[in-house]
């Protein structure tokens, strides 16, 4: 007989073209897409994950990632998206510092679902290999916005 497996949803959020749906596709299929497109409203894509893979706590999750789009046309319909939800990726392009500052604004997106909660949160920062030529350390800029807001940290 097969255990049961819990379905777990994460929403991906951030501004329009900071490369939301190129991360989900690299974590669902553990590669990466040379020519991703802009998503309009909301695409799913979803993984089997082994939490804690060898351990006697070992559990199975059926995790759907929603990209939801960023373009600010479609603001007044994201509700739909977000309910119920057991995680966030805040996603922001660290060769563009105003997808940065707009993290807040993601993240308070919705602050009667979300405050409160113990929704796991994680920011991560794309586009490192084109912000290696930057004069500014935009690493640093997203870990104190992470830091601000209590959150994890990846670039």
């Amino acid at each position: 007989m097969m255990a049961a497996v819990d379905k777990i949803k994460i929403v991906v959020v951030g501004d329009s073209g900071v490369g939301k749906t190129s991360l989900v596709h690299l974590i669902c299929h553990n590669e990466t897409t040379s020519n991703p497109g802009w998503t309009i409203g909301c695409s799913v894509e979803v993984k089997l994950h082994e939490y804690k893979a060898g351990t006697p706590s070992q559990k199975t999750y059926f995790a759907e990632l929603w990209d939801v789009g960023g373009s600010t046309s479609h603001e007044n319909s994201r509700a739909i998206f977000y309910n119920p939800v057991h995680g966030i990726i805040l996603v922001n392009d660290l060769t563009n510092r105003k997808s940065h500052h707009n993290l807040r604004e993601w993240y308070e997106y919705d602050p009667e679902q979300f405050a409160g909660n113990q929704i796991p949160i994680k920011v991560v920062g794309t586009k490192s290999d084109l912000a290696q030529n930057l004069r500014e350390n935009v690493l640093t800029k997203s870990s104190s916005m992470a830091e601000e807001l209590n959150l994890k940290v990846s670039g």
